[in-house]
Formats: C-alpha cells, sequence, structure tokens
C-alpha cells in the first residue's frame, strides 16, 4: 500500500489514520474509528484549522446520525489535544498522570503570544515563529479533560473493542498506546516518531525519558501482536519497523550515557551526536537537545526546566547547523 502526506488512510474495519501533508514540529498523526454505534478520535490536530479539516474527513466517514463524540489523548502536548475544541461536547479521556504535563505546557494564547511577538531579533523567537508560525491559537481555549484513569481501560465501540493502556514516563509523563485487536492496530502516541526508507521522518523529541522507558513502551507495542503501528508522527509502520525505531533509541542512550560519563555536558552532547550524522535521512536534528537533556536529567536526578530554557538551547544548536563552521547537518532527503 502507497502512502503519502496528507492521505486518509483505511486501516480497515471502521479504522482510519490521518496522516499531516508534511513534516515537521506539531504536525501529528490522528485516528478515526466508525461504528454504526458511535465514533471516536485518537489525537486531534494541533490548531482550530487543521482540527477542522480532520473533522471535515471524519463527517465524510460517518454513517448518518453517528457524530464523533469521544476522543483519547495519548498524552498532553497541545499538537495531539488542543484540536479537541471543535468537539465541545466529546468526552476527552487522557491518563491521570497527563495532569502534569498539561500543566507543564503554555496554554494555547500564551503560546500563540509567545510565538507572534518573538520575531527574529533572538534565535528563540526566529525559531518559534519558523515552526510554530503557521498555526493558529489566538482563539483557542484550554481543553479540559473530562475522563482520567489510571492503568487500563477497556471501551467498546459497536463491535469492537479499544484497549487503552498507560505507561510509565517516556515522551512525557502521563503517555498512553491504544491497542484495537479487532483492527490488528495499535497507535503509540510520541512513543515511536517513525520514517521509512521511502518517507523520512524527523528526530523523536523526549520530554520526560528515561529513554529505557520509551525502549520499554516501544517493546510493549510489539507485544501487543499488532501488525499495523500508527506512531505520533512520520509514516505508519510495520512490526520490522518499530524494531529499527528501538535500534536507534538504543543509539542514542548509549551515546548520551557515554558522553555523560565522560562529563561533557547535554548540549555539548547533543552537538557531538549530530555531528556523527548515524541518521542523516531524520530532520530537526536540533531535538536531540531535548532528548538527550532528558536523559542527563534522568541521571542526575534533577527536575525539568522551564519549557522555553529547553526550546532557547534547542534553537540555539539549530542556529548552529545553518553556519558553515556548525555541527554537520544531516542531508535533507
Amino acid at each position: 500500500m502507497s502512502i503519502t502526506r496528507g492521505d486518509v488512510v483505511d486501516l480497515g474495519r471502521g479504522l482510519y489514520a490521518w496522516l499531516p501533508p508534511k513534516r515537521g514540529w506539531g504536525l501529528a498523526n490522528c485516528g478515526l474509528l466508525v461504528s454504526p454505534r458511535g465514533a471516536l478520535w485518537i489525537d486531534t490536530p494541533y490548531d482550530d484549522v487543521l482540527a477542522g479539516q480532520f473533522l471535515a474527513e471524519s463527517t465524510k466517514r460517518l454513517p448518518d446520525g453517528v457524530h464523533v463524540d469521544r476522543v483519547i489523548v495519548t498524552h498532553a502536548n497541545g499538537d495531539h489535544f488542543w484540536g479537541a475544541g471543535v468537539l465541545p461536547d466529546a468526552e476527552i479521556i487522557v491518563t491521570r498522570e497527563a495532569r502534569e504535563h498539561i500543566h507543564y505546557d503554555p496554554t494555547p494564547k500564551q503560546q500563540h503570544a509567545l510565538v507572534t511577538a518573538g520575531g527574529p531579533a533572538t534565535p528563540l523567537g526566529g525559531y518559534l515563529s519558523q515552526h510554530f508560525g503557521p498555526f493558529d491559537w489566538s482563539q483557542t481555549e484550554p481543553v479540559v479533560p473530562t475522563t482520567y484513569f489510571t492503568g487500563e481501560l477497556e471501551l467498546t465501540l459497536g463491535e469492537y473493542p479499544v484497549r487503552i493502556s498507560s505507561l510509565p514516563p517516556a515522551h512525557t509523563t502521563g503517555d498512553l498506546m491504544v491497542h484495537l485487536p479487532a483492527q490488528d492496530a495499535v497507535f503509540t502516541g510520541d512513543i515511536i516518531f517513525s520514517s521509512t526508507p521511502g518517507q523520512p521522518g524527523d528526530h523523536p523529541v523526549h520530554w520526560a525519558g528515561p529513554l529505557s522507558n520509551v525502549i520499554a513502551a516501544c517493546e510493549r507495542v510489539l507485544d501487543t501482536g499488532a501488525e499495523t503501528v500508527v506512531p505520533g508522527h512520520g509514516p505508519i509502520l510495520d512490526r520490522a519497523g518499530v524494531r529499527d525505531h528501538i535500534v536507534y533509541l538504543e543509539y542514542v542512550r548509549e551515546r548520551a550515557h557515554a558522553f555523560h560519563t565522560a562529563g561533557i555536558p547535554a548540549v555539548e552532547a547533543a552537538r557531538r551526536v549530530i555531528g556523527e550524522v548515524r541518521y542523516p535521512e531524520l530532520g530537526l536534528p536540533e531535538r536531540l537537545v531535548v532528548t538527550i537533556g532528558s536523559e542527563y536529567r534522568q541521571l542526575d536526578g534533577t527536575e525539568l526546566p522551564g519549557v522555553l530554557q529547553v526550546m532557547t538551547e534547542v534553537a540555539e544548536v539549530a542556529q548552529e547547523l545553518e553556519r558553515p563552521d556548525g555541527p554537520a547537518r544531516p542531508t535533507e532527503r
């Protein structure tokens, strides 16, 4: 099956995946499950414009009298969460632990102000404008979950079981995965950022960690036995693709631990991993600043700093990558 970005992919038995038209920060995959008795979303797009597009595509596939009345949110990053406002009456399901990350991120309107007010005068302002400027949260109110759970939650949509599993801190505090056994599929959220030879993706970005938890979550995806894996970002994978992703995570973990043992600061360690150009097909290598920084904090037992501090470091490394004398930039493909 040939799948391109921007497609609504029919995965069979009422299950669809919505793939954004391009890759980059904030462009998440979403799911739609339809039955004669109801419909639900798995994650939402980032802003009301994209969410409206997903809703229009969803509506085309709904039986008469059926509405999307439930949203399962794999984690509390806005790019999987804030679009739920286009479904004001829907039940919104998250893990109890996700509340911690909701309070860590800025609100939609705060983020809109940061992006529009920054401008190119500073590395952070230029970076936010470039990567987040296309989104519009000027009228977006914070989304309030309606259902919290701990551990495992099993729902039924018509004849289809929906198995939701909370995960230890990995991409964020409060991750979950959704297993759809009748469709032989799993939606992983940002436990997995995928890439395939024909469809390159971007480097993962993990805010919580440790990477051992991310790897263990990937193993749990495989343990479901599902053949179709829809990651939080990037192309749809088979089981071999998940195993390849684990190899990537193990590489980043090994290098982070080696540099930590050598006393190399986290941001410099990220620069050195970027310079190794081990995965040249992956874009946004500056996101390794976040992931390696998270791994260092797990090793040191320190707290996650403010998101603006982290993103300032990301922006500064991205600016360095644009200079001829900066760290090696992976080639774009």
